[in-house]
């Protein structure tokens, strides 16, 4: 029968203080045991534990640390509760560990290095993805029956249709800012009449396009990479690869397609609604007329720059696509990983955005389409 531990004072024959303990020192039955040994505040010298019956970690811990607080002698214990407190005392002990400060230079390049390697290992990554995602869409033209033209329009009108409010404002309010600014600076030589030229070419020709990317990178790459990932997550997509249905068609290519195929005509729009609110500007503060506005828009425009545009646009969308695509595709373990792919996705798109477009800039230069 288990009997509850306890413990009693003893003054011994030669005046030492004692405490004897009985009963079982075992977690089941310790009740308000530690309470009361740590609230005991007399003078002991031994411990006695020839009274204790049995004796688990929780009770030869709590000898310890009597033993330890008290600087009392442990007696009477028994080869069991000796292994026990022994080993109870040998993790007690504090651990020797002698953090040396690392070198930051030997930090900085560890952090440089590993950056790099994942940057090339991503880089890597999404060029086969990118080759998977052409092999399919040739499979789809051979077979032009497997095309899922439900999914493609839903994504024309998720990346197209329902972005055209917030892009429209964004670039209204861009071709303010470029007007006044360039009206401002302008002023001083007395060329306002040239913010004409500036709105409209910087419009066309960069800023409509790459302002678009980066919108629709945030709004639509950061949805791609969501919604792939929460299916890679709960095994949808490997259902799909069980039952012969290609991920890759059924879930990448609607989304490339449309990226592809909306981001020119969203570029567009953009440039032409930044055009509006420019001349909008320039009618307010330059007392431009829209007629003349317009009318000076044709004339210092080239149509290249609508060109460089429409040329760029594709090219953004098939980036923005294969990154919150791929990026999706490599979820796994837990819900946390969908939100640093999400993030991922967005910050690849935008970064590999801005860099070929200054490739694209160069190579129009190159070629004469200043």
């Amino acid at each position: 029968m288990t009997m509850p531990g306890d413990f009693v004072e003893e003054i011994t024959e030669d005046g030492v203080m004692t405490l004897r303990f009985s009963g079982d020192l075992c977690i089941a039955v310790i009740a308000d045991l530690p309470e009361r040994l740590r609230d005991y505040d007399a003078e002991v010298k031994k411990l006695d534990l020839s009274g204790v019956g049995y004796i688990d970690t929780v009770g030869a811990w709590l000898i310890h640390r009597t033993a330890r607080d008290t600087g009392a002698e442990i007696v009477g214990a028994d080869n069991q509760a000796e292994r026990l407190i022994a080993a109870v005392s040998t993790a007690d002990q504090p651990a020797d560990v002698r953090l040396e400060p690392p070198n930051p230079v030997i930090r900085i390049l560890n952090e440089v290095g590993e950056s790099t390697i994942v940057a090339f290992t991503t880089l890597a990554g999404l060029v086969g993805f990118f080759g998977s995602v052409i092999t399919a869409t040739g499979s789809l033209i051979m077979h032009p029956g497997r095309i899922r033209w439900n999914a493609v329009i839903q994504r024309f009108d998720v990346v197209g249709v329902r972005a055209l409010g917030i892009i429209g404002l964004m670039s209204f309010l861009i071709g303010l800012v470029i007007a006044q600014q360039g009206a401002v600076q302008l002023r001083q030589f007395g060329a306002e009449v040239f913010t004409v030229n500036l709105v409209g070419r910087l419009t066309f020709r960069e800023l409509g396009i790459l302002m678009t990317a980066i919108m629709v990178a945030g709004r639509s790459g950061s949805a791609f990479a969501a919604q792939i990932g929460t299916m890679k997550l709960t095994e949808e997509i490997d259902a799909m690869r069980t039952i012969g249905v290609s991920p890759v068609e059924a879930l990448v290519l609607p989304r490339f397609f449309a990226a592809v195929f909306m981001l020119p005509l969203l570029g567009f729009y953009a440039s032409i609604v930044a055009i509006i609110g420019g001349g909008l500007l320039s009618w307010v503060e330059l007392d431009i007329p829209p007629a003349t506005f317009f009318a000076r828009i044709r004339e210092v425009v080239p149509i290249t720059d609508v060109y460089v545009g429409l040329v760029k646009a594709p090219v953004f969308g098939a980036i923005i696509a294969i990154c919150g695509c791929y990026q999706g595709m490599q979820v796994k373990g837990n819900a946390e990983e969908v939100g640093k792919r999400t993030t991922a996705a967005v910050v690849q798109a935008i970064f590999l955005v801005i860099v070929l477009d200054a490739f694209f800039a160069m190579f129009f230069s190159w070629i004469g389409w200043n």
